[in-house]
């Protein structure tokens, strides 16, 4: 089984979205896939119980048998920062808890396991412990996704510098195009490229219609796909 952790530059970059068309991917290549969203904070009320469109959104992409509980065990309704959502509510998220959830996770039988995670890269998810622990003690190789924008150099080479500080393998990264109007956007491409120490995987341009992800060879490489 490989296994990846999918985090992004800040809020709203694109993880779930990227974390998608990487699923898919692998299911188009005869892969078993699946995407595990252990921390949700935004939810609605169906099929009887609180759901994250998110999390549906990686099942939807998948293609292995997971009950929603198991893709993702802590779910809160407010959009807020989720140890926030946790305390609220009287509950709390630690990494024993977490990694209890996903060695049951892991019983799927993916192939390909993607982990994706909630806001940027050091989310608190308690007093003591933030998300980027457990990842750590998972030694789980992440995937960085860039939300092409202004100001993503800075938060890009801010995030990737963290990282290799506290010896992460950054597996690679993706250029997501969320800011239609983004103007130089090919020179802040070819910055990130030349500047971002971490393979270059794919980029997803902005699109009304379908989601596409233009494929590098190395992302192939990463996946093991033919």
């Amino acid at each position: 089984m490989k296994q990846f952790f999918v985090t992004a530059t800040d809020t709203d970059a694109g993880k779930t979205h990227v974390t998608s068309l990487l699923l898919k991917l692998a299911v188009q290549h005869k892969k078993k896939a699946a995407g595990f969203k252990p921390i949700a904070a935004g939810a609605e009320e169906a099929f009887g119980r609180l759901v994250n469109t998110d999390a549906l959104t990686l099942i939807e992409s998948g293609n292995t048998n997971v009950l929603y509980e198991q893709v993702n065990p802590f779910i809160f309704a407010p959009p807020i920062a989720p140890h926030i959502a946790a305390a609220q509510q009287g509950e709390h998220i630690s990494i024993s808890k977490l990694r209890s959830a996903y060695n049951e996770f892991k019983s799927c039988g993916a192939d390909i396991l993607i982990t994706e995670g909630a806001g940027g890269w050091l989310l608190p998810i308690n007093d003591t412990e933030l998300l980027s622990d457990w990842v750590l003690a998972e030694q789980l190789p992440v995937i960085l996704v860039v939300g092409m924008k202004l100001g993503c150099l800075n938060h890009a080479l801010l995030t990737m510098e963290v990282l290799a500080h506290q010896g992460v393998h950054v597996a690679g990264w993706v250029a997501n195009q969320v800011d239609p109007q983004m103007q130089e956007y090919d020179a802040n491409l070819a910055t990130l490229k030349a500047r971002l120490p971490a393979p270059f995987l794919g980029e997803s341009p902005y699109t009304e219609h379908t989601p596409k992800l233009k494929i590098h060879r190395a992302l192939m490489e990463l996946f093991e796909l033919g």
